[in-house]
């Protein structure tokens, strides 16, 4: 099993910057896809980026494109995300999630940072 830990979300003002954290334990997930997602009240959670196990393949959602970037630590078993430009349309609960390189979806979450972005 694996278990994920979010932590960094706060309050900001437009244009401001965050970075989550996300720390995983239970097993290495050095081999796992990892990736970010959110919730804004009212609406479905959404993809928001993510990551292969090397660093490499990059996926980020239109919408968050040249302002997020996403990182890892495998030494630390920890997955960051740079949040930049902040807008109050990026106001959610951003949620870590991993997944098996031969898994479909994402199987283990965690328990979610709330980002709220003032104008």
């Amino acid at each position: 099993q694996v278990q994920l830990v979010e932590s960094g979300g706060g309050l900001v003002q437009a244009g401001g910057s965050l970075r989550l954290s996300c720390a995983a334990s239970g097993r290495t997930v050095s081999s796992y896809v990892m990736g970010w997602f959110r919730q804004a009240p009212g609406k479905e959670r959404e993809f928001v980026t993510s990551i292969d196990w090397s660093g490499g393949r990059l996926r980020y959602a239109d919408s968050v494109k040249g302002r997020f970037t996403i990182s890892r630590d495998n030494a630390k078993n920890t997955l960051y995300l740079q949040m930049n430009s902040l807008k109050p349309e990026d106001t959610a609960v951003y949620y870590c999630a991993a997944r098996t390189i031969m898994a479909i979806n994402f199987g283990y979450w965690g328990q979610g940072t709330q980002v709220t972005v003032s104008s």
